[in-house]
């Protein structure tokens, strides 16, 4: 069985999702014939330039910033995940093109864990070529393909294009979304159970 996950990586809603939905396939009978794939979605496929969390959440909600991210740094702790404040966001298209990369060369999980720990848990920037090489070549890609990909603009764009449009073929206007062999879908971070139970009826099928 196929799960395919839309998710953005600076999206701490699919951090949290993908932590509970990794806790329900763990426990799943049939987890070994389960294979997940990660599909691109962008926040703000507009976004230019890199600013912090905190002056990106304070224009988009005023005084009500803090105490949201807050919260949701709490509900990703409850999940045993590294939550940083001190977070940038930016344009993430490129970090997409490095994860059909990471999928085409068999490492995807280990980049994509490696991209969101790098963001989410570490604060590092996912927004210089630079610092993104670094993440993702301590998880297993060659610094080469990734100088490669990133210094040509077209290379897996047409991927990363593909998965945005088929997320809006089938209705997707919002991250985390789960996919399940295309007979059953889980939008946003549900509980654990429910994913677990999504994971059952989609097999049952």
């Amino acid at each position: 069985m196929q799960v395919e996950f839309w998710a953005d990586v600076i999206c701490p809603w699919c951090y949290i999702g993908k932590a509970r939905f990794e806790k329900a396939l763990a426990a799943f009978e049939h987890r070994a014939e389960v294979t997940v794939v990660h599909r691109a979605f962008e926040l703000d496929p507009t976004k230019e330039g890199v600013e912090s969390v905190q002056d990106m959440l304070a224009a988009k909600f005023g005084p009500r910033a803090a105490e949201m991210e807050d919260s949701v740094a709490a509900l990703a702790r409850d999940e045993g995940l590294e939550y940083r404040l001190d977070r940038e966001v930016g344009n993430t298209f490129d970090v997409h093109r490095v994860l059909h990369l990471a999928g085409e060369r068999g490492v995807q999980p280990q980049v994509l864990d490696a991209v969101l720990r790098a963001n989410f848990g570490q604060a590092r920037s996912l927004f210089t070529a630079e610092s993104l090489t670094s993440i993702v070549v301590e998880a297993g890609l060659e610094e080469a393909d990734v100088k490669a990909v990133l210094e040509d603009p077209s290379s897996y764009a047409d991927a990363v294009r593909a998965d945005e449009s088929r997320a809006r073929d089938i209705g997707v206007s919002g991250v985390p979304f789960v996919a399940l062999d295309g007979r059953l879908a889980v939008a946003g971070a549900q509980p654990v159970e429910l994913f677990g139970r999504a994971l059952t009826q989609a097999w049952e099928a």
